[in-house]
């Protein structure tokens, strides 16, 4: 009951942010672009150290994510270009996100640590790669646990509490499953087209 309410609530308080932004005519690229520049300011945050600061800046970022495409919507801007600008600006920003990582735990010297972020990045740069390739083969690939909102979700938490080591074990391994999985989903669904 309390959970639901809350979840009404936060609906209701993003719909009128999306009608505000809608109503100013602003272009929803625009947002995207604020999005990333604000995950920019992010990554310098954790480069320095200030994982709290950069954990409620990654929150800010994800606000704005939430809020170009339903502004596209709302406002009839949808674009097949917006949609892919999303996606590449998406990725840069997750890159920049562990690049702060990187350069925080190369600062303090700790080398297992900097090889960690670095199987990170790998895997969740694949997850998106995977499916994205694919979907040149089969019509969907959506299969898999570790997308982009867990992993921000994750980075959030292990930001704000002070655990940034046990969450980026959970993204280096879930984001290598993930990937995985969509390898043995389309081998499969190929087949299966394949053979019809």
């Amino acid at each position: 009951m309390l959970t639901r309410l809350i979840g009404q609530t936060c609906n209701r308080l993003l719909l009128l942010i999306v009608r505000a932004f809608a109503a100013s005519g602003i272009n929803p690229n625009v947002l995207t672009v604020i999005g990333f520049a604000i995950n920019l300011l992010a990554a310098y945050l954790f480069a320095y150290g200030y994982f709290r600061w950069a954990g409620a800046t990654v929150f800010l970022a994800g606000l704005f994510d939430m809020l170009d495409g339903r502004v596209a919507r709302l406002s009839n801007r949808v674009t097949p270009f917006g949609g892919f600008f999303d996606s590449v600006l998406d990725r840069y920003s997750d890159l920049c996100l562990m690049i702060g990582l990187l350069v925080f735990y190369g600062r303090i010297n700790r080398f297992w640590y900097v090889t960690l972020v670095a199987v990170a990045m790998i895997g969740s740069v694949m997850v998106s790669y995977a499916r994205a390739r694919a979907e040149n083969l089969i019509p969907t690939c959506k299969v898999g646990f570790l997308e982009r909102p867990e992993r921000m979700v994750l980075i959030i938490i292990g930001a704000v509490f002070d655990r940034m080591a046990p969450v980026l074990w959970i993204i280096a391994v879930l984001s290598t499953l993930t990937v995985i999985h969509r390898v043995v989903y389309t081998w499969q669904e190929s087949r299966k087209l394949a053979s019809q």
